[in-house]
Formats: structure tokens, sequence, C-alpha cells
């Protein structure tokens, strides 16, 4: 069996991306807990961004990271 071609190399994603993904993920961990304590929906969102903008540069350096990891490791091959 051969082994999968290595992927390419890339940048990591832009700040923005990890800054909505960041939110969203926060946002669904949270939403249903803070709707029990009777929190508005404005609320949940807005604290959902603003700890997203916080995580984001963190991810994002994980991100580069785990890039720069693959693209350091030899090729496979025979």
């Amino acid at each position: 069996m051969t082994e999968p071609a290595p992927l390419p190399h890339r940048e990591p994603r832009p700040f923005a991306v990890h800054w909505l993904v960041d939110s969203a993920v926060v946002f669904l961990a949270c939403v249903l807990v803070a709707l029990m304590f009777e929190l508005s929906f404005v609320t949940v969102i807005l604290a959902a961004l603003l700890v997203g903008l916080v995580v984001a540069p963190f991810t994002r350096r994980l991100e580069a990271r785990a890039l720069a990891q693959r693209k350091a490791q030899p090729p496979h091959g025979p």
C-alpha cells in the first residue's frame, strides 16, 4: 500500500476566521446554560464574540505551529 501524498504547505487561516470559529464554539457551548439563567440572547452573542476575540490569537498560533511542524517533517517514501 502506498503512502498518501503529503499535504501542500499553506499559511494559517486569517485572524477573522479564527475569531468567528472560536466565537461560534463558545456560543454553542454556553447558549443553553445562559438561556437557563435567563440571559438575553444578544448578551450571549456579545459575550461569545468577546471571548472568541480573546482566544483567536492563541488558536491561530497553534495552527501556525502545527503547519510549521507538518512542513518540517520529512516526506514519507520508499
